[in-house]
């Protein structure tokens, strides 16, 4: 699995973070998603998922 994030697309919203902290944070500037892990283990795919999901912008990609 791969997440991809684009920062230009992303609006803050930090639904990201409160779905897995441990893959996303947020920049303390702007608000904007900070990817920490582009290749997580498997057990973080359905939250991966859901965070593309659920964000507001469509900046998250899970392949």
């Amino acid at each position: 699995m791969k997440i991809s994030v684009d920062q230009s697309k992303c609006c803050g919203s930090g639904m990201c973070v409160l779905t897995d902290p441990d893959l996303f944070d947020q920049n303390e500037e702007d608000g904007t998603v900070v990817l920490l892990q582009e290749h997580p283990d498997a057990e973080h795919e359905a939250t991966a998922k859901e965070a593309a999901s659920l964000c507001p912008a469509g900046a998250i990609t899970v392949s």
